[in-house]
């Protein structure tokens, strides 16, 4: 009631900045930014942080039993906020996109405090962490679903590809911010993690109900709740599908073989099938489906959703290759590794923040798909680079590397927003926006699910042999040896992500105070693990970084479509 009241007292108080003063378009994007700027971060965050947060709840997420929590833990927050930011965004444009946006900042900031008080342990401790994470990824969703849309509002064309450009880039690079973050918190304390949204939320939430306004064009319409259900129920599935097939299951490395997986993958399907059939029936749908007939949205949203698959494949490859062989080979313990990561992977924001703002600058003179396609263009570059320098790289070759896949991102960013949002009539912006929030954020659950498995896949080929002889050769018997070796390399790879050490989470006490002190000192020292997996681990980073480079390229073309009606192309 007390929240309700001090809202209500918010909500009357004069506006310093009216909506026509020529300044309130600097007032919105700065608002706007800081709202992406915290969601993104927030998005990132844990991924840092989750060995602190599990210590801190006392559980081990790499106990069979325990996966799942660590899945929900990773993929719960995308999940959500790829499945209704157009919802969220539709609802903006019925509702008013500032009364959804504004919503959406204080429902973050609520549930940043009760993160931060989860009271329980072990499971209950995790379960609390995902529920409360799903409620806060609902206001994430209405943050992102409608600040692009905010945006094109308040800025007229000729500045809102810099302005969509600033937005875009701390969106971006808020993902990026959160590991480094992430890092230096949770060696303070791992509540601290949620602690830091709450003053910026306070702020945040404060200065949107004082100054934002409505200027866009509102149409009241009813709610299309079949589509709305068919797209949730069937995006979930879908997602929740693929995070699960990567989950080792009846003997296989990975879980496709699931009928749980198959009906997620399949259900999931059959229920987008349905939202389309929907969506084209209905008088008012959640989201017109007829914008996709304009060539520039249709290739402007794939590009998108590649980039978006090709960026996140490459953050959660980057980290394993850090933490589980080059910081250890460079005299880091495991535990230090996942802050180490993050700052070393600076370059790659520092490159999102130089070429953002000033890409959506140039195109708002110079045609934004030029820029767009030529980011694509350096990003299958950069990923190419990768895969020519050796695992044991210099830093400063892969910090150039990496810089220039930053730089790749940030040219792409805001153009490619200013395309989308630029071919689409005023009134269908929050759901353009939306859509497009969507097929960023699917873009980076579905990474997850293309480049583990593919990298799972490489491993399964050729690191059991690998395994089994480094362990052998240590005086692990023969049995045990083999018996580790054959495990699904997902536990590696996840126990290499988290920072653990990966010999002494597969090995256990028990058989480790079995071996001699010498060999046990070597087997789970920085050294042994590094040595033995850079071969496998390459191999796998061929097929997964070729990939990522034909991505890049289909989005390249994807963002040269040109809309055949006049005044849309860009």
């Amino acid at each position: 009631m007390a929240t309700e009241d001090a809202t209500k007292r918010i909500q009357r108080r004069p506006p310093r900045i009216a909506a026509d003063h020529p300044h309130y378009k600097w007032v919105a994007l700065s608002n706007t930014t800081l709202g992406m700027l915290i969601a993104t971060i927030n998005s990132s965050i844990v991924l840092i942080s989750l060995p602190a947060i599990f210590n801190g709840i006392r559980l081990d997420p790499l106990q069979p039993g325990n996966v799942s929590y660590l899945l929900w833990m990773l993929m719960g927050y995308m999940l959500v906020t790829a499945v209704l930011v157009v919802t969220l965004g539709r609802l903006g444009d019925i509702l008013g996109r500032v009364k959804i946006y504004n919503a959406g900042f204080l429902i973050f900031t609520v549930t940043s405090v009760i993160l931060s008080v989860d009271p329980l342990h072990g499971g209950g401790g995790a379960l609390w962490l995902i529920g409360w994470r799903v409620a806060q990824a609902v206001g994430g969703s209405m943050l992102m679903a409608n600040s692009a849309a905010i945006i094109t509002d308040a800025f007229p064309a000729r500045q809102r590809g810099m302005a969509l450009g600033v937005n875009m880039v701390a969106g971006i690079a808020g993902s990026f911010i959160g590991l480094v973050l992430g890092g230096l918190l949770a060696e303070w304390n791992w509540r601290s993690i949620f602690w830091v949204n709450v003053p910026i939320g306070l702020v945040g939430t404060v200065w949107a109900y004082r100054s934002l306004h409505e200027t866009g064009i509102r149409r009241p319409a009813k709610m299309d709740w079949w589509g709305n259900i068919t797209f949730a129920v069937g995006l979930t599935a879908l997602l929740a599908g693929i995070t699960y097939g990567i989950q080792p299951y009846g003997g296989h490395t990975m879980g496709w073989t699931n009928p749980w997986v198959l009906a997620g993958l399949l259900g999931g399907v059959a229920m987008l099938v349905a939202f389309c059939l929907v969506e084209n029936k209905v008088a008012e749908p959640m989201f017109p489906l007829r914008l996709f007939r304009n060539a520039a949205f249709a290739g402007g949203n794939a590009a998108t959703l590649l980039g978006s698959i090709a960026r996140g494949g490459l953050q959660f490859m980057l980290i394993i290759w850090l933490q589980g062989i080059w910081l250890p080979l460079h005299g880091y313990n495991y535990a230090d590794t996942p802050l180490w990561a993050g700052i070393y992977l600076l370059p790659l924001t520092v490159g999102f923040l130089a070429a953002g703002p000033v890409a959506g600058a140039l195109s708002d003179r110079y045609g934004a798909r030029l820029f767009a396609a030529s980011g694509f263009v350096v990003m299958a570059g950069s990923f190419a680079g990768l895969l020519l320098i050796p695992t044991d790289f210099s830093y400063w070759v892969f910090a150039l590397v990496v810089f220039l896949n930053g730089l790749g991102g940030g040219l792409f960013a805001a153009p490619n927003t200013s395309i989308i949002m630029a071919s689409v009539p005023a009134e269908s912006r929050g759901a353009a926006s939306g859509m497009r929030a969507t097929f960023q954020n699917a873009g980076m659950v579905l990474s997850i699910g293309v480049f583990f498995s593919l990298m799972v896949a490489g491993l399964a080929r050729s690191l059991p042999h690998t395994l089994s002889s480094g362990l052998t050769a240590q005086g692990v018997p023969a049995s045990n040896a083999h018996e580790v070796a054959n495990l699904p390399p997902v536990g590696t790879l996840f126990a290499a992500f988290l920072g653990y050490n990966p010999i002494q989470q597969l090995l256990g006490p028990d058989l480790l105070g079995k071996l001699p002190a010498a060999n046990a000192h070597t087997l789970t020292g920085r050294e042994f693990f590094p040595h033995l997996i850079s071969g496998p681990f390459h191999d796998g980073l061929v097929v997964v970084f070729a990939l990522a480079i034909v991505m890049s390229l289909v989005a390249a073309g994807a963002s040269l479509v040109r809309s055949r009606r006049t005044g849309t192309d860009s």
